[in-house]
């Protein structure tokens, strides 16, 4: 697998179909209202987990797309957070592998090859691995030039829809825009769209959502054995 932080900011923003309402015109104190609402729902936000599905879609030069499926995990301690992806199949096949973010590292665990890549320094990217789930609006006011694009009904559950621009040029740089689809109610996101420049974006969608409930011990735990090589960048 070729790492890069393109492709990890990606997944995390993403670390996330079915039809929807047509979204009607709004404006700024619409806006503030939902960024206010999930402001409430992050006072009172532990632990979440979905199961995921996320297309990666390439249109040029040739029309290209991956599906991951798998399940994903997030918690917030006082001012601790943590989030891990678990990945059972890519495109129809099994092809294990666990994503964990945790006290500014992100690793990777690939099943197949045995091996661990660690990323560190890497809690500059933390309001991203929150997007969409546990983060409040201030959070995504801070680090987001917002657009509300409106409500639309997803599987009869209402969300608020996001058009989300990085204030930070690097991040921009490889994630030019996000939308969202959140649920203000409980402050997850059922739907996201990432764009990750031309040509390029990743479809996200969360199912099976369940908020404030006990998750398994080893949600955040990469199961390693003496065979297991380590890779740092």
């Amino acid at each position: 697998m070729h790492l890069n932080r393109k492709a990890i900011l990606a997944a995390a923003i993403a670390l996330l179909f079915v039809t929807a309402r047509t979204s009607f015109a709004s404006g700024p104190d619409d806006k503030d209202k939902v960024l206010r609402k999930l402001d409430v729902a992050a006072a009172n936000f532990h632990s979440t987990s979905a199961d995921f599905e996320f297309d990666s879609v390439t249109t040029d030069p040739i029309f290209d797309k991956d599906i991951q499926k798998g399940t994903v995990y997030y918690e917030r301690k006082g001012s601790a957070f943590q989030m891990s992806a678990q990945i059972r199949e890519e495109n129809g096949k099994p092809v294990p592998k666990t994503y964990v973010y945790s006290d500014g590292t992100f690793k990777l665990y690939e099943k197949l090859t045995n091996q661990v890549t660690t990323l560190s320094k890497f809690g500059q990217y933390e309001g991203w691995f929150k997007l969409g789930f546990g983060a409040s609006g201030n959070d995504l006011e801070q680090k987001w030039e917002i657009k509300y694009l409106g409500s639309e009904t997803i599987d009869g559950i209402k969300t608020e829809k996001l058009e989300m621009v990085p204030k930070d040029p690097s991040v921009k740089k490889n994630v030019p825009k996000v939308t969202v689809w959140m649920d203000t109610e409980r402050g997850v996101s059922l739907k996201q769209i990432i764009d990750e420049g031309p040509g390029q974006y990743r479809v996200s969608v969360y199912f099976h959502i369940k908020v404030n409930e006990p998750l398994p011990k080893d949600a955040f735990t990469i199961k390693t054995n003496k065979q297991t090589s380590f890779i740092s960048r």
